[in-house]
């Protein structure tokens, strides 16, 4: 397996903005629930423009923007329909866009990525992510094509974890998934018809998991790409698992070997 440095990714410096809630433009974003509006107003890659909240009792610690107590039907009206905001909300800049090349600079000989071949739902993204940030893989990467945005849903479902695991966006998995090899990583899908278990397969060293579509599962050409073709074993009666509870399972199973 090949080694090689990591290029660091520089903090961008956090500015803050008086801006209203009307009219803000396309490059902020509202966040919201507990885990992952807090874990943004710790990063500094995050710009942070307004914080609002029911109570100041939301907040356990000072934070670097000062919050402002409104009635809870002020978030509801900046946030989707049915959004678990918790009583807090904040507007932000999205995350600077992460390269792999990035990452893979300082990948250690036992690194872990993750690869979901065209899942489109940002709930099941989010908890992958936060499920990645779990088993302290390096990062998610997901087509550019056909892949929800890294939106509020997606920082919402992943409890934070957003902030702490890069979501990489590639234009071809398949060349994404060749250059990975040719870094030294062995790329392992998961499907409910393979022949080896995770544990039966013996994988060590730099690996892929690459995880399909709740349904359609991998597609043709990423199961041609892969080295290993690997299953969870569950009862026979049960056709498959959740994309996050089968991401969670592997991932602890490729940490326990």
């Amino acid at each position: 397996m090949k080694n090689s440095k990591r290029h660091k990714i520089t903090n961008h410096t956090r500015a803050h903005s008086d801006k209203s809630l009307a009219g803000k433009p396309k490059e902020q974003i509202w966040m919201y629930g507990q885990h992952a509006v807090l874990a943004a107003l710790n990063n500094p890659q995050r710009k942070l423009y307004k914080l609002i909240v029911t109570s100041k009792n939301i907040l356990t610690t000072n934070y670097p923007i000062e919050p402002e107590v409104v009635d809870k039907e002020v978030i509801e009206k900046n946030l989707p329909p049915g959004a678990v905001h918790q009583g807090i909300a904040l507007l932000s800049s999205p995350l600077a866009k992460k390269e792999l090349e990035d990452i893979l600079g300082d990948s250690s000989d036992q690194s872990i990525l993750i690869v979901i071949d065209q899942a489109n739902d940002p709930h099941n993204i989010g908890a992958v992510i936060r499920s990645a940030a779990a088993f302290k893989a390096d990062a998610v990467i997901v087509p550019e094509r056909y892949t929800p945005q890294s939106t509020a849903k997606v920082a919402k479902s992943a409890s934070g974890a957003l902030e702490k695991i890069p979501l990489i966006r590639v234009a071809n998995l398949s060349r994404t998934l060749d250059h990975l090899k040719n870094r030294g990583y062995w790329c392992a899908g998961l499907t409910a018809d393979a022949e080896e278990t995770i544990a039966g397969a013996s994988l060590s060293g730099k690996i892929v998991l690459v995880l399909g579509a709740e349904g359609r599962g991998l597609r043709r050409l990423t199961k041609d790409k892969c080295d290993y073709l690997i299953r969870i074993p569950i009862d026979e009666n049960m056709n498959s698992l959740n994309l996050s509870a089968a991401a969670a399972i592997a991932l602890y199973e490729l940490k326990r070997i």
